[in-house]
Protein backbone atom coordinates (compact mmCIF):
# COMPACT_ATOMS: atom_id res chain seq x y z
CA UNK A 1 0.00 0.00 0.00
CA UNK A 2 1.29 3.49 -0.83
CA UNK A 3 -0.65 5.84 1.92
CA UNK A 4 1.66 9.13 0.69
CA UNK A 5 0.25 8.61 -3.25
CA UNK A 6 -3.53 7.37 -2.12
CA UNK A 7 -3.42 11.07 0.16
CA UNK A 8 -1.86 12.99 -3.16
CA UNK A 9 -4.71 11.37 -5.19
CA UNK A 10 -7.26 12.53 -2.96
CA UNK A 11 -6.12 15.96 -3.12
CA UNK A 12 -6.43 15.95 -6.88
CA UNK A 13 -9.76 13.98 -6.51
CA UNK A 14 -10.80 16.54 -3.83
CA UNK A 15 -10.01 19.64 -6.55
CA UNK A 16 -11.68 18.06 -9.40
CA UNK A 17 -14.64 17.62 -7.76
CA UNK A 18 -14.57 20.64 -5.19
CA UNK A 19 -13.85 23.36 -7.85
CA UNK A 20 -16.29 23.15 -10.50
CA UNK A 21 -18.90 23.54 -7.06
CA UNK A 22 -16.54 26.66 -5.71
CA UNK A 23 -16.63 28.29 -8.73
CA UNK A 24 -20.48 27.74 -9.70
CA UNK A 25 -20.57 29.66 -5.73
CA UNK A 26 -18.11 32.69 -6.95
CA UNK A 27 -19.43 33.04 -10.65
CA UNK A 28 -23.20 31.50 -10.66
CA UNK A 29 -24.47 31.43 -14.65
CA UNK A 30 -21.27 33.25 -16.12
CA UNK A 31 -19.86 31.49 -18.35
CA UNK A 32 -21.92 28.67 -17.38
CA UNK A 33 -22.59 26.05 -20.43
CA UNK A 34 -24.03 23.08 -20.22
CA UNK A 35 -22.01 20.34 -21.54
CA UNK A 36 -24.94 18.47 -23.49
CA UNK A 37 -25.78 21.90 -25.32
CA UNK A 38 -29.77 21.03 -23.45
CA UNK A 39 -29.64 17.56 -26.03
CA UNK A 40 -31.77 14.79 -25.10
CA UNK A 41 -31.35 11.30 -25.20
CA UNK A 42 -33.72 8.75 -26.54
CA UNK A 43 -35.77 8.41 -23.48
CA UNK A 44 -36.39 12.04 -23.68
CA UNK A 45 -34.15 13.26 -20.33
CA UNK A 46 -31.33 15.70 -20.62
CA UNK A 47 -28.12 14.00 -21.77
CA UNK A 48 -26.22 15.30 -18.38
CA UNK A 49 -28.45 18.14 -17.16
CA UNK A 50 -27.63 21.64 -16.62
CA UNK A 51 -25.57 21.83 -13.52
CA UNK A 52 -22.91 19.63 -15.67
CA UNK A 53 -21.00 22.29 -17.56
CA UNK A 54 -17.85 23.36 -19.76
CA UNK A 55 -16.88 25.58 -17.31
CA UNK A 56 -16.80 23.23 -14.66
CA UNK A 57 -15.32 20.77 -16.05
CA UNK A 58 -12.19 23.59 -17.68
CA UNK A 59 -11.91 24.36 -14.09
CA UNK A 60 -11.58 21.12 -12.65
CA UNK A 61 -8.84 19.40 -15.09
CA UNK A 62 -7.12 23.55 -14.71
CA UNK A 63 -7.10 22.82 -10.94
CA UNK A 64 -6.29 19.57 -10.65
CA UNK A 65 -3.37 20.15 -13.47
CA UNK A 66 -2.10 23.43 -11.40
CA UNK A 67 -2.26 21.45 -7.94
CA UNK A 68 -0.90 18.15 -8.73
CA UNK A 69 2.76 19.67 -8.59
CA UNK A 70 2.36 20.85 -5.23
CA UNK A 71 0.90 17.67 -3.94
CA UNK A 72 4.01 15.87 -5.72
CA UNK A 73 2.63 14.69 -9.13
CA UNK A 74 3.07 15.72 -12.35
CA UNK A 75 1.04 17.99 -14.53
CA UNK A 76 0.22 15.70 -17.03
CA UNK A 77 -1.13 13.46 -13.84
CA UNK A 78 -3.16 16.11 -12.75
CA UNK A 79 -4.65 16.59 -16.36
CA UNK A 80 -5.18 13.05 -16.53
CA UNK A 81 -6.73 12.83 -13.34
CA UNK A 82 -8.82 15.82 -13.67
CA UNK A 83 -10.14 14.70 -17.30
CA UNK A 84 -11.13 11.07 -15.96
CA UNK A 85 -12.79 12.50 -12.75
CA UNK A 86 -15.13 14.56 -14.83
CA UNK A 87 -15.61 12.03 -17.13
CA UNK A 88 -16.76 9.54 -14.14
CA UNK A 89 -18.84 12.72 -12.96
CA UNK A 90 -20.71 12.98 -16.49
CA UNK A 91 -21.55 9.52 -16.53
CA UNK A 92 -23.00 9.10 -13.45
CA UNK A 93 -25.16 12.40 -14.26
CA UNK A 94 -25.93 10.24 -17.49
CA UNK A 95 -26.82 7.81 -15.83
CA UNK A 96 -28.84 9.38 -13.22
CA UNK A 97 -31.06 10.93 -15.97
CA UNK A 98 -31.56 7.66 -17.20
CA UNK A 99 -32.75 6.84 -13.92
CA UNK A 100 -34.71 10.19 -13.70
CA UNK A 101 -33.41 11.41 -10.82
CA UNK A 102 -33.47 15.17 -10.67
CA UNK A 103 -30.28 17.28 -10.90
CA UNK A 104 -28.73 17.33 -6.79
CA UNK A 105 -30.50 13.93 -6.07
CA UNK A 106 -28.33 11.86 -4.16
CA UNK A 107 -27.39 8.68 -5.25
CA UNK A 108 -24.40 7.38 -2.96
CA UNK A 109 -22.01 5.12 -4.56
CA UNK A 110 -23.14 6.32 -8.14
CA UNK A 111 -22.41 9.94 -7.45
CA UNK A 112 -18.97 9.07 -5.97
CA UNK A 113 -17.06 5.56 -7.65
CA UNK A 114 -17.32 6.76 -10.81
CA UNK A 115 -15.97 9.99 -9.93
CA UNK A 116 -12.74 8.57 -8.14
CA UNK A 117 -12.60 5.14 -9.97
CA UNK A 118 -11.77 6.61 -13.56
CA UNK A 119 -8.75 9.26 -12.20
CA UNK A 120 -7.38 5.78 -10.76
CA UNK A 121 -7.67 4.04 -14.01
CA UNK A 122 -6.38 7.07 -15.94
CA UNK A 123 -3.74 7.14 -13.47
CA UNK A 124 -2.22 3.78 -12.84
CA UNK A 125 0.10 3.05 -15.63
CA UNK A 126 1.61 5.56 -14.77
CA UNK A 127 1.52 5.38 -10.99
CA UNK A 128 2.44 2.47 -9.13
CA UNK A 129 -1.03 1.63 -7.75
CA UNK A 130 -2.05 -1.68 -6.34
CA UNK A 131 -5.79 -2.79 -6.18
CA UNK A 132 -5.53 -1.99 -2.39
CA UNK A 133 -4.84 1.42 -3.17
CA UNK A 134 -7.43 1.86 -5.48
CA UNK A 135 -10.24 0.73 -2.89
CA UNK A 136 -8.50 2.70 -0.31
CA UNK A 137 -9.13 5.87 -2.44
CA UNK A 138 -12.43 5.02 -3.42
CA UNK A 139 -13.43 4.47 0.17
CA UNK A 140 -12.24 7.48 1.58
CA UNK A 141 -13.22 9.44 -1.51
CA UNK A 142 -16.97 8.22 -0.63
CA UNK A 143 -16.74 8.63 2.96
CA UNK A 144 -15.01 12.19 2.39
CA UNK A 145 -17.44 13.60 0.01
CA UNK A 146 -20.00 12.63 1.93
CA UNK A 147 -18.58 14.52 5.10
CA UNK A 148 -17.49 17.55 2.98
CA UNK A 149 -20.91 17.55 0.89
CA UNK A 150 -21.91 18.73 5.04
CA UNK A 151 -19.32 21.38 5.33
CA UNK A 152 -20.22 22.82 1.91
CA UNK A 153 -23.73 22.65 2.85
CA UNK A 154 -23.27 24.67 5.90
CA UNK A 155 -20.55 27.10 4.16
CA UNK A 156 -23.26 27.60 1.59
CA UNK A 157 -21.61 26.07 -1.49
CA UNK A 158 -23.98 23.25 -1.60
CA UNK A 159 -27.75 24.18 -1.96
CA UNK A 160 -28.12 20.79 -0.05
CA UNK A 161 -26.45 18.28 1.78
CA UNK A 162 -25.85 14.49 0.03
Amino acid sequence: MHPKLIIQLLALLGLANGMPVIMNKLMGKRWSYPMDGGARFVDGQPLFGASKTVRGTLVAVLATAAGAPLVGLTWKIGVAAGTAAMAGDLFSSFLKRRMRLHVGDRATGLDQIPESLFPLLACHLRLPLTALDIAAVIVAFLLGEVLLSLLFYRLHLRERPY
